[in-house]
C-alpha cells in the first residue's frame, strides 16, 4: 500500500522498480537488491532510493515489509507442524543441505581453497548473525597452519582491510552480500590490492561484483524469518567443507591440527 500510494511520486526509474515490486512482491523476497535492479532495468542504488523516498530504510527493510504483509504466518504448516516447529525447521535445513549439495560449484570450492592455500594472511569480514560464521572459519584455519584471522568490531575491520597487501586475502561471509560494512571492508581490501573471496546466497549483488572467487550457497527461507537461519547453516557447512578440503590438501596441516588437538586437550577432563 506504501508503494502504490507513492507511485505518482517516483521517477520513471523508481517507477519500473515499484511495478517489479507491485507485480510479484513474494518474489522480491529471494532477490538480491542487484537481482531487482536487473529486472526493473535500473541500478541497486535506484532501488535503494525508491525505498527511503517511501520512508523505509532500505531495500532490506522493504522485504521485511512485503513479508509482513504477504506471508501468512501459517504458510504450508499443517496443525502438526505447528505443534511441532523443531521438527519443520529440522526438516527445513536437512531439504537446504540436499539442495546445495546438489548445485554447489565445486570448482568454485576448489578456487577459494587454492587462493586462501596460498595467502600470507587471510582477514574475515562479516557482521551480525554472520559474524560467528567468520570467527568460526577463521579459527578452523588457523588450526591447519595457515596466517587467518578475524575481529568482531567493524571499524577493526575496515581499518585492517586497508592494511592489507597484495598476497593476501579479504574473506567475507554475507547472506544478502549488501551489508554496508561488510562491503566498506571488502572495497578498501580491494584498494589496498588483496584478493577479495566470498560466501554468499546471491548470485548477483554488491558483494559479487567486487569478488575474484565466490561461493554461491543458500537457501529460501521457506518462511519469513528475521535473519536467514537456514542460509547461515548451509554457509557453515562450507565452510566445514572447505576446511576438510583444505586439511588434505595444505602441507603440514595434519602436524598443525595435532598441535592444535593438544592445546585443547589442556583445557579438558
Amino acid at each position: 500500500n506504501l508503494i502504490r500510494t507513492n507511485l505518482q511520486a517516483f521517477s520513471p526509474a523508481g517507477r519500473r522498480v515499484a511495478d517489479v515490486v507491485l507485480a510479484d512482491p513474494l518474489a522480491v523476497l529471494d532477490a538480491s537488491v542487484t537481482e531487482l535492479a536487473d529486472r526493473a532495468s535500473t541500478s541497486a542504488a535506484t532501488v535503494v532510493r525508491m525505498c527511503t523516498s517511501i520512508g523505509l530504510k532500505g531495500y532490506q527493510e522493504l522485504k521485511t515489509r512485503l513479508a509482513v504483509e504477504y506471508v501468512p504466518d501459517d504458510e504450508g504448516a499443517t496443525e502438526d507442524e505447528d505443534s511441532r516447529p523443531t521438527a519443520t525447521l529440522l526438516r527445513d535445513f536437512a531439504a537446504a543441505l540436499r539442495d546445495t549439495a546438489a548445485v554447489l560449484d565445486l570448482d568454485a570450492v576448489d578456487q577459494v581453497a587454492e587462493t586462501l592455500m596460498a595467502a600470507r594472511r587471510i582477514q574475515f569480514a562479516a557482521v551480525g548473525t554472520s559474524a560467528m560464521l567468520a570467527f568460526d572459519g577463521s579459527y578452523r584455519l588457523t588450526t591447519l597452519g595457515l596466517n587467518a584471522f578475524y575481529v568482531g568490531d567493524v571499524h577493526a575491520q575496515h581499518i585492517q582491510a586497508r592494511m592489507l597487501e597484495p598476497g593476501d586475502v579479504l574473506f567475507a561471509v554475507s547472506h544478502t552480500g549488501s551489508t554496508f560494512e561488510t562491503l566498506a571492508a571488502v572495497r578498501a581490501a580491494r584498494t589496498s590490492g588483496a584478493t577479495v573471496v566470498a560466501i554468499t546466497s546471491f548470485a548477483r549483488s554488491p558483494l559479487t561484483e567486487l569478488c575474484d572467487h565466490v561461493i554461491i550457497a543458500g537457501s529460501a527461507e521457506t518462511r519469513f524469518r528475521v535473519e536467514a537461519v537456514t542460509s547461515r547453516l548451509v554457509h557453515l557447512a562450507v565452510l566445514d567443507a572447505l576446511h576438510v578440503l583444505i586439511r588434505h590438501r595444505f602441507p603440514g596441516a595434519d602436524a598443525h591440527q595435532r598441535n592444535a588437538a593438544d592445546v585443547l586437550a589442556e583445557h579438558r577432563f
